[in-house]
């Protein structure tokens, strides 16, 4: 994270003052100045261009060792600082930390030496510690411009036995110039710098009390109260932090402090690149896997009873298979297990298209994209498995609905794929229907059915594939514009299996678009007949096949864009804007 945080005080003798900052630096540091994760060795280094390094340069400006050589040199005068404004010996290089795994330093002294960072900080130390502050003087705020940077600042109070008040105020403050990331990281550092201030209130308390106990100052201030306060100060009244906690190393964690908070904050958000809007298919999965953990949740507090293998039950758009149903509904699951298969005989479409034949596959691929039942019977579950791993990639994910392997006829309206063993009768009204369409896996006749895959698959030769429907797809009939589309591709050999893969993603995305056009004509703007086919036309889909896979398709779209559509139709101010 690209931020700088400080911890600053309130001086009663020379007002704001900043005491320890901590920094990122990108650019590698020159070597000798540190090797451990804190080093406060005196190496010489020099300093870089491109970042801001420590170097013999800091510490010839640090205030801790007077007044430098440079008067351009950022930071107070020797002069101008008392054991309260002074945080580092003088001598005292500052801490690095180093992160092996981003190549990030975190450098922590007691002022930038950059001049325009020094700037940066003394304006938001001033403002921390005098007009930016919230009702009680003590708590987090937030302030900024452009210009000087954005400040969450967390001002509060530690107990000093000499001081005016008993108590010296110190802010710790955040600089960055993302306004947006710093806003959204409020929560995470609000606590983690209260939890820091705790840690400095309650060393400082401890001090505090046994000062009081052994010399209590309340009454020796009474017995001279009309002195005047400030002839009474002494040189021990302006206190260093380290002699109010008593803690010589507090420095150094006070650098392992906000070094981890810089890089804790700076991991806890990250950016990605979307290249677009997310598809129809992602939308339906996140949906899929929000109602999968919903109802997990429910089975945890109740008992869950078993169902016997023979009778699946399949939900709308999910399916039963041998993946966990996190896993089957992500669209590399099925990919992946017909790749690891044993028995899998289908790698692809285009090796399914060489096996069944061009007409055979020509018409099955038609029931699939047409919305149709689709029902393999085969004793070979895992072969049935990888049949509907391939062809359902034809589809988008809503419309899918899957029973891998049944006992019994399921009807159409649970599944558009089911898997059959072979003594299972189908009802004659379904062999005869145009709206479903039968594969049979027979044993094949003769051992060399097909010789040109015998040699990627030995599984192959066992099998002999018979394609029936009761409304069978003639050879002359155009069928619809995608399915003509994807048999060019799989035809056409100078494009891989993944070329492939990709043209059915951009065909199926074209394909949805038109759906959700027609939806928002029909369904939401309730249109009459007429301008629909000339939307139809308009689309390219007016032939009577690609009406009909619109409106299967229609059937897979997201509940997020269908609730969008509605909820902006409901508006008063889509309502006004179409009158």
């Amino acid at each position: 994270m690209n931020a700088i945080v400080a911890l600053c005080h309130f001086c009663e003798l020379h007002g704001p003052r900043t005491l320890f900052c901590t920094e990122v630096l990108h650019s590698p540091l020159p070597q000798g100045a540190g090797s451990g994760d804190i080093s406060g060795q005196n190496e010489q280094a020099e300093e870089e261009e491109g970042g801001i390094q420590m170097s013999s340069r800091i510490r010839s400006h640090s205030p801790a060792e007077g007044a430098s050589a440079d008067s351009s040199s950022p930071g107070p005068k020797k002069s101008d600082m008392c054991e309260g404004c002074r945080s580092l010996a003088g001598g005292h290089p500052g801490f690095v930390s180093h992160d092996k795994e981003t190549s990030i330093k975190y450098v922590s002294h007691q002022h930038p030496n950059h001049p325009q960072l020094f700037s940066i900080v003394r304006q938001a130390c001033v403002r921390s510690l005098s007009c930016e502050v919230c009702p009680g003087r003590e708590g987090p705020i937030f302030f900024g411009d452009e210009q000087h940077g954005f400040v969450f600042s967390h001002t509060f109070f530690i107990k000093d036995s000499l001081a005016r008040g008993f108590q010296r105020w110190y802010s710790i403050i955040t600089i960055m110039m993302d306004r947006i990331y710093l806003i959204n990281s409020w929560p995470f550092l609000l606590g983690k710098i209260r939890g820091i201030i705790d840690e400095l209130q309650g060393k400082a308390l401890k001090v505090f009390e046994a000062e009081q106990f052994g010399c209590p100052q309340r009454a020796q201030r009474m017995n001279t109260a009309f002195t005047p306060f400030l002839h009474q100060r002494n040189g021990n009244a302006a206190r260093s932090l380290t002699s109010l906690t008593n803690d010589e190393n507090l420095w150094a964690c006070l650098h392992t402090s906000f070094a981890w908070l810089l890089k804790a904050c700076g991991s806890r958000l990250t950016e990605k690149l979307l290249e677009g809007a997310p598809t129809e298919d992602t939308l339906v999965q996140m949906e899929k896997l929000a109602d999968l953990q919903e109802e997990s949740e429910g089975w945890d507090g109740s008992e869950e009873e078993e169902k016997p293998s023979s009778q699946p039950d399949v939900a709308e758009g999910q399916e039963l298979s041998k993946c966990s149903p996190e896993t089957s509904l992500m669209p590399d699951c099925n990919r992946w297990n017909v790749a690891h298969r044993r028995l899998s005989v289908f790698r692809s479409l285009r090796h399914m298209r060489q096996v069944l034949g061009a007409s055979a596959f020509r018409m099955l691929a038609w029931h699939v994209l047409m919305g149709n039942q689709v029902i393999w019977k085969a004793r070979d579950m895992d072969l049935v498995q990888s049949a509907f791993d391939v062809l359902r990639t034809m589809l988008p994910v809503g419309c899918v609905r899957i029973i891998p392997y049944s006992d019994q006829y399921e009807e159409a309206y649970r599944c558009n794929f089911l898997g059959l063993s072979p003594h299972v009768q189908i009802p004659s009204h379904i062999l005869s229907s145009e709206f479903a369409v039968l594969v049979e896996v027979r044993a094949a006749t003769r051992s060399t059915l097909y010789p040109t895959l015998l040699e990627d698959e030995q599984s192959l030769n066992k099998y002999e594939f018979v394609v029936t429907s009761g409304s069978p797809v003639a050879a002359d009939r155009v069928g619809p514009t995608i399915l003509n589309k994807i048999e060019a591709a799989l035809t056409n050999q100078n494009l891989s299996v993944d070329v492939v893969d990709q043209c059915l993603v951009c065909l199926k995305e074209e394909w949805m678009n038109k759906v959700k056009v027609l939806f928002k004509f029909t369904k939401v703007d309730s249109r009459p007949k007429e301008d629909t086919q000339k939307l139809l036309s308009i689309l390219g889909a007016a032939e009577e096949d690609n009406v009909k896979l619109l409106k299967f398709w229609m059937t897979g779209l997201s509940k997020t864009y269908k609730s969008h559509l509605m909820s902006t139709v409901r508006s008063p101010t889509s309502s006004e804007s179409r009158n």
